[in-house]
C-alpha cells in the first residue's frame, strides 16, 4: 500500500492571490486528510507576491517561481523516495512545476493533465503574464529559459510523454494567440472525452503513456461550471463529478501512477463550504485507487 503524503502548496504566483491559496485549508478542513493511512507531509511557504510584470521574461513571478519549484521538488522527491504517494494541494498551476521537477531529476515520467485549458500560452499571447496559463509549455521546453531550463534539466517532460484530457478553450485560445499543441502531444476535449465515455478515455490516456511512470495535475476547472464555478476563470462545460471520479479512478489506479496535485480551486467563491466537501468526496474515492484501500 502506498501512502498519501499531503503536502501543502499554497502559492499564487503564477496567478493572483485571489483566494486559490485557501484550497489546502479548505480541503483538508473537509475531511481530505481523514483517507485511511494518509499522512500530513508538511507546507511550502511561497515567496511574496510580486504583482509587476518582469520586462525580460514578460511573466509574473518568475524568480520567485523558479525558486518555489526548487524547494517544492526537494520535499516531493524525498516523498517520492520514502515510497510514498505525493498528493500536492495548490495554489495555482503553476506548482506542477515543482511536482514535475521532482521526477526529472529522477529520469523520465509522464503527465496526465486534467485541465479545462490547455495552458499552452507563450509570454506575448497571455494578456497579463500569469504562468498558470503556461505550465505546460514550460514543462516541455517552450518559454523563458529561467522556468524551461530548471537546475539545467529542461525540458521537464518529453510532448509524447504528456497526455492532455478534458479541455474547452480551443476557441478561447486561438482567439487570443496562444501557441498551437505540437503533433506529439496527445489531447482530447472534454467531447472527446464524453464521445468515449470517461472510462475508456481514461484507459486510453494512461495507455498513450506507455510504460513510464506518470504523474497526475488536476485543475478542478476541468469540472462543469455547473459543479465548479469556485474558479477564477471561469468557461461553460466541463466534466461531471462522475466523469471525474471515474478518470481519476483509472488514471490513479496502478504503480505507474506517482502523484497527484490540485489546483485553482477558490473556496472565498464557495462560502457554505459544499463545493470543498463534494471536491473532498471526489479525491478521496481516487485516492484509494492510489492506496490501495477502502475510503
Amino acid at each position: 500500500m502506498r501512502v498519501p503524503a499531503i503536502v501543502e502548496a499554497p502559492s499564487v504566483l503564477g496567478l493572483r492571490p485571489s483566494g486559490v491559496q485557501d484550497l489546502p485549508r479548505a480541503l483538508l478542513g473537509a475531511g481530505l486528510a481523514d483517507l485511511p493511512g494518509s499522512v500530513r507531509a508538511g507546507r511550502v511557504e511561497p515567496p511574496p507576491y510580486d504583482a509587476r510584470r518582469d520586462p525580460e521574461t514578460g511573466v509574473l513571478n518568475p524568480a520567485g517561481i523558479a525558486e518555489y519549484s526548487v524547494r517544492l521538488a526537494d520535499v516531493v522527491g524525498g516523498l517520492l523516495d520514502a515510497g510514498c504517494f505525493p498528493v500536492v494541494l495548490g495554489g495555482d498551476c503553476s506548482i506542477l512545476l515543482g511536482n514535475l521537477l521532482a521526477l526529472r531529476r529522477r529520469g523520465r515520467h509522464g503527465l496526465l493533465f486534467l485541465d479545462g485549458h490547455t495552458d499552452f500560452y507563450q509570454p506575448s499571447a497571455e494578456p497579463v503574464g500569469e504562468v498558470a496559463s503556461m505550465e505546460l509549455a514550460l514543462a516541455t521546453g517552450r518559454g523563458p529559459r529561467q522556468l524551461t531550463d530548471l537546475e539545467g534539466r529542461g525540458p521537464l517532460l518529453r510532448d509524447e510523454d504528456v497526455v492532455v484530457l478534458g479541455f474547452r478553450d480551443a476557441g478561447e485560445s486561438a482567439r487570443a494567440g496562444m501557441q498551437p499543441l505540437p503533433p506529439g502531444l496527445y489531447a482530447v476535449g472534454v467531447d472527446g472525452v464524453r464521445a468515449a465515455g470517461a472510462g475508456a478515455a481514461a484507459r486510453e490516456a494512461v495507455a498513450r503513456l506507455g510504460t513510464v511512470r506518470y504523474w497526475v495535475h488536476l485543475d478542478v476547472d476541468v469540472l462543469d461550471d455547473a459543479v465548479m464555478p469556485a474558479v477564477d476563470h471561469r468557461q461553460p462545460g466541463g466534466l461531471t463529478w462522475a466523469e471525474l471520479e471515474e478518470v481519476l479512478g483509472t488514471a490513479l489506479t496502478g504503480e505507474r501512477a506517482v502523484g497527484l496535485d490540485v489546483t485553482i480551486f477558490n473556496p472565498r467563491l464557495d462560502p457554505d463550504g459544499t463545493i470543498a466537501a463534494r471536491l473532498t468526496r471526489c479525491l478521496r474515492q481516487g485516492l484509494t485507487s492510489a492506496a490501495g484501500t477502502s475510503a
